[in-house]
C-alpha cells in the first residue's frame, strides 16, 4: 500500500488478490470493497531494493553475472554455466524451486536476449526456454507490454487496435519509428537481437567459473579444504587449455540457509597454479561459517589474461623461475598484509621529490625510464620533510651543522644546491613565488651518515626568513 497525491493506492499485489479482481494502483478504498478481509502492508521501496540485493548475491551460485531488473526482478548470464546442472531446463527448475521452497515464488524464462527472457517470464507460460535464435514465434503471440515500451506507446497502440507483438512486427520499421518513436523500435530489436544490450551486473561478468554441488552438507574444515583444492583444480584447468592465467579469486561457500560466505585471493602476476591457489585460501578458510552445512561451492576469476609457459630456468646451469621462486613470497604477503602493503617504487617523470616515485605491483616489468644518475636520490625518501635547526654561512653556503630529532650533528662533507622550483602548472599564481624554490644539499656528518635537505626559500626574498628541512638519507 503507497500513498500517491493523498491517496492511498495498491502497489503490488499477489495471485491470491490478483483472482479476486484486485490490482496495482487500485484505490484502497475500492480495494477494501471488493475484499472487505484483505489484509495490506505499507509499501517499503527501499527494504524491496535490499532484499532483491541481497537476492542477487545469492543468485551467484547459479551465474557469476547477475543483474537487478528494477524493483521485482533478476536478469543472469547463464551462457556456459547450465551445463553444470545438466543443462537449461535442469537450472531453471534448481532455480525457481529453491525460491518457493523458501516462500519467494517466482516466474522464470530463458532466452538468447535480456529482452525476450523479461517478456517471456512475465507473459508466457513459466519456464519457457526459447531454443537458440527462435525467441520471435514465442514473442509474437506476446501483448506489446511484453516489450517494455514507454507509458505513452503502451496506452496508445491498443487504441490503433495493436494488441500484440506480432501486430508491430508486421509493420514497416519506418511507420513505427515515426509513429512511436526510435525506443519502440529499439526495444524490439533487443528483444529478437538485432541490438545489445548492456546490463549493469553486481559484479564483473566473466564466463571463467566453476561450481561444485554436494550429495549432502558439508561442514568440517578438512572437507572445505578438500573441495577447495578440488575447485581450483577444475578452473584453472580451464585456464591452461585456454592459455589463460587470472590475478584474482574468490571462492565463495553456499549455506543451506542462502547465505554466502566468501574467501578471497589475489596473485602478484597471472597464475593458473591450482595447488598454489588452494594454499592462498585455504589459511581463510577458518573465518567461514558453515551454519547448518554448506551445499554448493563456486569458484571464480578475474583480471584473466593470456600467459604463455613459464621458463624452468634463468640460464643454462638451471635454477628456477621467478614463478616458482619470488613470486610466491610475494603472494603469501599480499594475502596477509593486505594488496596496498606490498609495493614497489617505481620513478616517475617528475622533478618535485614527492612526484618523482608512484608504487607499483611488485612483480609488474621494470620501467623503461630510471632516475637521472647525475642527480641521486636518497633510497629513503620520508613521507612528509622534517624540520631541522641548521647553522649556515649566508647566502648560499651548506650547512655547516644541523639539529635533527634533538641530535645535533657536524657536517663534514656536503655537495649543491640543486635547485628545485614548484610545478607552477599545477598551483594558482598567487602560490607559487621565491619562498617556494628549494635548494637541496647532499650532506654527510662526522659518522659517516648521509642526509637529504633543503633550504626552503630563499634569504634575498626579504618577506620570509627561509626555513631548513630533512627529507631523505642516504644508505
Amino acid at each position: 500500500m503507497a500513498t500517491e497525491g493523498g491517496t492511498r493506492r495498491l502497489a503490488a499485489v499477489d495471485d491470491a488478490a490478483a483472482a479476486l479482481g484486485l490490482h496495482v494502483g487500485q484505490k484502497a478504498a475500492d480495494a477494501a470493497a471488493l475484499v472487505p478481509d484483505l489484509v495490506t502492508a505499507d509499501h517499503d521501496p527501499e527494504g524491496d531494493r535490499a532484499a532483491l540485493e541481497i537476492l542477487c548475491d545469492w543468485c551467484v551460485r547459479f551465474s557469476p553475472a547477475v543483474a537487478l531488473d528494477g524493483l521485482d526482478g533478476l536478469l543472469l548470464d547463464v551462457e556456459g554455466v547450465s551445463h553444470l546442472w545438466g543443462g537449461e531446463a535442469a537450472m531453471l527448475d534448481d532455480l525457481l524451486d529453491r525460491l518457493a521452497r523458501w516462500g519467494a515464488p517466482a516466474r522464470g524464462a530463458i532466452a538468447d536476449t535480456p529482452g525476450a527472457a523479461w517478456a517471456l517470464a512475465r507473459y508466457a507460460p513459466d519456464r519457457t526456454i526459447a531454443p537458440p535464435g527462435g525467441q520471435a514465434p514465442l514473442l509474437a503471440p506476446l501483448p506489446v507490454a511484453a516489450l517494455r515500451l514507454d507509458e505513452a506507446a503502451q496506452a496508445q497502440l491498443p487504441r490503433l487496435g495493436l494488441f500484440q507483438v506480432s501486430q508491430l512486427l508486421a509493420l514497416p520499421r519506418a511507420q513505427l519509428a515515426k509513429r512511436f518513436g526510435l525506443g519502440a523500435v529499439m526495444r524490439i530489436d533487443q528483444a529478437l537481437g538485432a541490438a545489445r544490450e548492456a546490463l549493469a551486473f553486481r559484479r564483473p561478468a566473466t564466463p571463467w567459473f566453476d561450481r561444485l554441488a554436494f550429495f549432502e552438507p558439508i561442514s568440517a574444515l578438512s572437507d572445505l579444504e578438500r573441495v577447495t583444492g578440488d575447485i581450483c583444480a577444475l578452473l584453472c584447468a580451464r585456464l591452461e587449455a585456454e592459455g589463460q592465467g587470472a590475478r584474482r579469486f574468490e571462492l565463495v561457500f553456499h549455506r543451506l540457509d542462502g547465505k554466502d560466505q566468501p574467501v578471497r585471493a589475489g596473485l602478484s602476476r597471472p597464475g593458473r597454479d591450482a595447488v598454489r591457489i588452494a594454499k592462498l585460501l585455504k589459511p581463510k578458510l577458518d573465518t567461514v561459517d558453515p551454519g547448518f552445512g554448506i551445499e554448493i561451492v563456486t569458484l571464480w576469476a578475474a583480471d584473466v589474461e593470456p600467459l604463455s609457459v613459464a621458463q624452468r630456468s634463468l640460464d643454462a646451469d638451471g635454477g628456477i623461475s621467478l614463478e616458482e621462486g619470488l613470486a610466491p613470497l610475494v603472494d603469501r604477503l599480499i594475502n596477509r598484509l593486505g594488496e596496498d602493503r606490498v609495493w614497489r617504487a617505481d620513478p616517475y617523470q617528475s622533478h618535485v621529490p614527492e612526484r618523482s616515485v608512484r608504487r607499483a605491483a611488485p612483480l609488474d616489468p621494470a620501467p623503461e625510464t630510471g632516475w637521472d644518475p647525475d642527480r641521486p636520490r636518497p633510497s629513503r625518501l620520508l613521507r612528509r620533510p622534517e624540520a631541522i635547526e641548521v647553522l649556515a654561512k649566508l647566502p648560499d653556503d651548506p650547512p655547516v651543522q644541523f639539529r635533527w630529532r634533538g641530535k645535533s650533528r657536524r657536517v663534514r662533507l656536503a655537495e649543491g644546491p640543486e635547485r628545485i622550483g614548484q610545478e607552477w602548472w599545477r598551483k594558482a599564481f598567487d602560490e607559487v613565488g621565491p619562498g617556494k624554490v628549494r635548494d637541496y644539499y647532499r650532506v654527510e656528518d662526522e659518522a659517516g651518515e648521509r642526509f637529504w635537505i633543503f633550504r626552503a626559500g630563499l634569504y634575498a626574498d626579504g618577506e620570509k626568513v627561509p626555513k631548513w628541512w630533512l627529507h631523505g638519507l642516504f644508505g
